[in-house]
């Protein structure tokens, strides 16, 4: 892996792609179970979400809680460092909403 230049390539590494922005926001303050999260990513298949939950995992992100339960029982929430991600992610949330505003006045949303 070369070294980052600067905050911003860190950053993006680990929400890189389409599906770990939404998997963070869903998981924003509430602990989910795996199809809980697929209904609230629509789109996402279920490999794809599992890739990206573990790279999230690796990440320090997500906290994967496995229940010694039957059926298992796993549950997924924000570390307090997915929490600090979420939170630094809501800037950039409202730009994309005011984004969004301007381009479907424009008729081009």
């Amino acid at each position: 892996m070369q070294p980052y230049v600067c905050g911003l390539d860190a950053a993006v590494d680990v929400i890189d792609g389409k599906w770990k922005v939404l998997i963070i926001w869903a998981l924003n303050h509430q602990r989910c179970r795996f199809g809980e999260l697929r209904r609230l990513v629509p789109g996402v298949t279920e490999k794809v979400l599992t890739q990206q939950l573990r790279e999230l995992e690796a990440d320090g992100i997500v906290h994967r809680e496995s229940y010694d339960t039957k059926p298992p029982k796993v549950e997924y929430s924000l570390t307090e460092l997915g929490d600090e991600l979420n939170t630094a992610l809501g800037p950039l949330g409202a730009w994309g909403r005011r984004r969004k505003a301007a381009l479907e006045r424009a008729g081009q949303g």
